[in-house]
């Protein structure tokens, strides 16, 4: 590849002629494994170990800026920025650099290098000093190391707001849809009491096609796998918009029930989850073209018996603090709890009239639309910072 006026081959790549490649032991004033304890409830500093802040002490170890990089277990690698008074545990190895060094700098060095990768041994993961002692980093003049580092600061402060906000508006959505979908709060323009309905008087509860997970392909019939549900934090599944993620089965239709195919507005609930907060877990169907869907094991299909709840409405009512405290009640088991067919329909929902439901729904996925867009821009935020990692800490772009 040919070098670029300016700019000479390394061993860490391409750079500018003014700057040097030096290994993070060259650079090094200490790099060694914390020697604090766990550390306690109590205590003005805090002690850090490889998953974070884990306890507080009276009695600080160390002082300074420091990059403090977990050693040992499943967060072998991560890194974290220190300063102040604090105590590290053995599990963390600590690194500080010479005064003619910005540690901010080197430690997006670090983490654009990943150190995950560095990370051997199956039972038990490890990354060790002499690893990170012999990392080459491509090194700029202080002034510019510091520059780099402020512009990507910069960029992290941005993110850290975005997340912020994200959570905010996420607090915010959740306490709107326990007041608007319990009736505690009204939108303007509607009174009147709500009536209660059990579902078995809503829904006709069906169950599912079994096939196994190594049975799904590429080809055949849209098919519903309970682990897609839960592995999914979307509250619908739209079998033309998802059409190309949702797994097939190749099988004939006239061995399906029909109770088992799912209709646009079915809802499916699973019927077994491994957590109390997943006895609940459900998604509502999209499918204005009619597509072969088949819902699959363990499932239970829920199709609406009358016109008393609006499509748009079941994206949201399941998801009240009272429904799930409904669902864990009649859920059984120990290792695995589910909710069964028998019972599922004994659970009780408040239940506007539909134009109400409707503007309910409307503000609820207006909210959810603005959460769209944050994340959006959160997401391009963080490319953003790939992108300029990539660009200043090897130099192809420079800083005025």
């Amino acid at each position: 590849m040919e070098v670029r006026p300016g700019y000479k081959q390394t061993e860490v790549g391409h750079i500018p002629l003014e700057w040097d490649v030096r290994s993070i032991g060259a650079l090094a004033t200490m790099v060694a494994s914390g020697r604090s304890s766990a550390g306690t409830a109590t205590g003005d500093f805090p002690v850090h170990g490889s998953t974070g802040i884990i306890g507080y002490t009276a009695k600080p170890e160390y002082e300074g800026d420091a990059i403090l990089a977990a050693r040992v277990g499943a967060n072998a690698g991560r890194l974290n920025f220190v300063s102040g008074k604090y105590g590290v545990t053995d599990n963390t190895i600590m690194l500080r650099l010479s005064g003619d060094c910005c540690l901010p700098f080197f430690w997006r060095q670090l983490e654009a290098k990943r150190l995950n990768n560095l990370v051997f041994g199956s039972g038990q993961p490890l990354i060790t000093g002499t690893q990170l002692k012999a990392l080459p980093v491509a090194t700029p003049p202080l002034h510019e190391q510091r520059a780099i580092a402020a512009a990507l600061s910069d960029v992290d402060a941005l993110l850290g707001g975005l997340e912020r906000l994200i959570a905010k508006k996420r607090d915010l959505k959740q306490a709107a849809m326990q007041q608007l979908l319990t009736g505690q709060t009204r939108l303007p323009g509607f009174s009147g009491k709500w009536e209660v309905k059990r579902l078995g008087d809503l829904f006709k509860f069906s169950g599912g096609y079994s096939a196994s997970r190594d049975q799904l392909s590429t080809e055949g019939h849209c098919y519903l796998h309970y682990g897609d549900i839960h592995g999914s934090s979307k509250t619908t599944i739209d079998t033309t918009a998802d059409h190309q993620d949702i797994p097939k089965l190749d099988i004939s239709l006239k061995r399906v029930s029909p109770d088992s195919l799912l209709a646009d507005g079915d809802v499916v609930f699973v019927d077994a989850s491994e957590d109390d907060d997943g006895t609940s877990k459900h998604v509502v169907v999209v499918n204005k073209a009619g597509l072969p869907f088949i819902s699959g094991l363990h499932t239970i299909v829920a199709k609406p018996r009358t016109g008393e709840l609006a499509h748009e409405y079941l994206r949201f009512c399941f998801h009240t603090a009272a429904i799930r405290q409904q669902f864990m009640f009649y859920a059984v088991g120990t290792k695995v709890s589910g909710i069964s067919k028998t019972n599922i329909v004994k659970l009780t929902l408040p239940v506007p009239s539909v134009p109400e439901q409707t503007a309910i729904a409307t503000a609820l996925s207006d909210m959810d639309a603005v959460l769209s867009a944050l994340v959006a821009r959160r997401d391009k935020t963080r490319d953003l910072k790939q992108a300029m990692m990539q660009e200043l800490l090897t130099g192809r772009t420079r800083l005025v």
